[in-house]
């Protein structure tokens, strides 16, 4: 990055940088739909590209720098935790809501819940967009808080890995900004269909990215002053990122896209992460 910039201004810039797969993902979905095949390798690409992310570079780098025991419990607490805030945080996610009662996965209800989520500026938002189906904006914008809560631990991945070298943290913040391009694409979709006019369904999926740059600010704070956390750092990061793909991003591929392509988009996915491996020298 810029080498005349203090490290927290560099990592705030990648993990903009990052953030704005979000933004560009809702771009795609306002321009044209994808259909089956291509969202299965869309979500299926994004899988791949979080595996390998973890696996070969974030929890491989904390096994260098800090040991077998450091990782382990590192990836460990990081996959737990994230278990833990999807069962006490229950949220809308690729089209379902998570709820954990007798009744299991339910659509998220219409009702008041539009409300509650654009709070004081719901007038003037009514007025901007004709809701066709309340259901599907609640999809949507609930959708959009549960990739804001995955985007926080995937900002401190990009945080600690600038601290570990510049290279390594430009080399994550690439990878993740390609992740994030579904997410956006899963908001912003039912917003769409569900009334909501271009311009808003992009904002809401440009801003659910916007948690990535408070989760880098925060981590590296805290890791500048205790720098011999950064392998748990990146091996926590590591955690979380492979419990979001198998809970989420594969079953929700399999489901919705074409089981074929979404086999083709990890495989592509991993692809992309080895070919960045190999420039960036990590």
């Amino acid at each position: 990055m810029f080498e005349s910039l203090p490290p927290l201004v560099n990592i705030l810039l990648l993990s903009l940088m990052a953030s704005m797969g979000t933004g560009l993902g809702g771009l795609i979905a306002i321009i044209r739909t994808p259909g089956r095949r291509s969202y299965g390798l869309l979500m299926g690409i994004t899988a791949g590209v979080m595996i390998c992310l973890s696996f070969l570079e974030l929890v491989n780098e904390a096994w260098d720098l800090g040991g077998p025991v450091v990782a382990t419990i590192g990836f460990g607490v990081g996959a737990f935790f994230m278990f833990g805030l999807d069962h006490f945080a229950p949220h809308i996610r690729f089209g379902e809501k998570e709820a954990h009662g007798e009744h299991g996965i339910n659509q998220a209800a219409p009702g008041n819940g539009l409300r509650m989520h654009l709070g004081r500026g719901y007038g003037r938002f009514r007025q901007r967009n004709k809701v066709v189906d309340r259901g599907l904006v609640n999809t949507g914008m609930l959708l959009a808080v549960g990739i804001t809560l995955h985007n926080l631990p995937e900002g401190i991945a990009v945080g600690a890995g600038y601290m570990v070298n510049p290279q390594f943290g430009l080399f994550i913040a690439i990878a993740i900004l390609l992740h994030n391009i579904p997410e956006g694409l899963a908001t912003a979709l039912p917003l769409c269909k569900g009334g909501i006019c271009k311009k808003d369904a992009l904002r809401v999926a440009f801003l659910s990215g916007l948690a990535e740059p408070v989760g880098a600010l925060l981590a590296s704070a805290f890791l500048v002053a205790f720098q011999g956390l950064v392998p748990f750092a990146l091996a926590f990061a590591g955690g979380v990122m492979v419990f979001i793909t198998l809970d989420e991003l594969i079953p929700t591929a399999r489901e919705y896209g074409h089981q074929h392509y979404t086999a083709i988009g990890i495989i592509l996915g991993s692809l992309f992460v080895f070919i960045l491996s190999g420039i960036f020298g990590v």
